[in-house]
This record gives C-alpha cells, structure tokens and sequence, in this order.
C-alpha cells in the first residue's frame, strides 16, 4: 500500500451533533484517505439539501450498506445524518478523525510557555 495517498489536516467542529464527544469549536487531526471503519469517526460531504449544499460534517460510522456508509451523529437530537439523507456514498467519506479526541484548545492572547 502506497502512504503518498494519505495527507493529515485539521477540521474544527461547529454545533452539537456530535456532543458529547465533541463540542463546538474542538480541532480534529483528521487523515485524508483513510477508509472508515465502523465506531470511527469521520469528515464526510452530506448530500445538498434542497438550498443548496452543505459544509463538512463529523459523523460517526455505524457500517456500510449496499448503498454507501450509514453515518449517525452522537447527539440525535442535533444535526443531519444517515438518519436523514440516507447513506453515504464511498466518495462522500472525506477522512478520518485520528485518535478519537479533540486537540488540546489554547486560550487565544495567550503564549505558549
């Protein structure tokens, strides 16, 4: 397996879909490339609401059926899911969270020691 595919980033979370794992505004190290896996979580690319389309989302993988990967928020009172639009076609699975926690958050005006 070649590594070239693989590329690392930061996604920040916005709302509470996914709390309480993750709250708004926590930074995510994410792995671009990564196939999901279930009990993971993942950036994916929801389908476009009737609007037009929607940002990134953190979602959690719950498993892959015939039509793509069913993905759930951890908070179902909050946000759009699989619940909603349906599954999650392999190309709408954009990357991995890496660890599973949310990069320590530093106060902005305050230096680093």
């Amino acid at each position: 397996m070649s590594l070239s595919r693989f590329k690392i980033g930061l996604a920040i979370v916005r709302g509470r879909s996914m709390l309480p794992t993750y709250q708004d505004g926590d930074r995510l190290l994410v792995l671009y490339g990564a196939r999901p896996r279930p009990g993971r979580v993942h950036l994916v690319q929801l389908p476009p609401s009737p609007a037009g389309p929607r940002p990134l989302a953190v979602k959690r993988v719950r498993g892959e059926t015939p039509d793509g990967w069913w993905v759930e928020s951890d908070n179902p009172a909050e946000g759009t899911d699989s619940r909603t639009v349906g599954a999650i076609p392999s190309c709408g699975m954009v990357a991995a969270v890496i660890g599973g926690r949310p990069l320590p958050r530093r106060p902005l005006g305050r230096r680093a020691e």
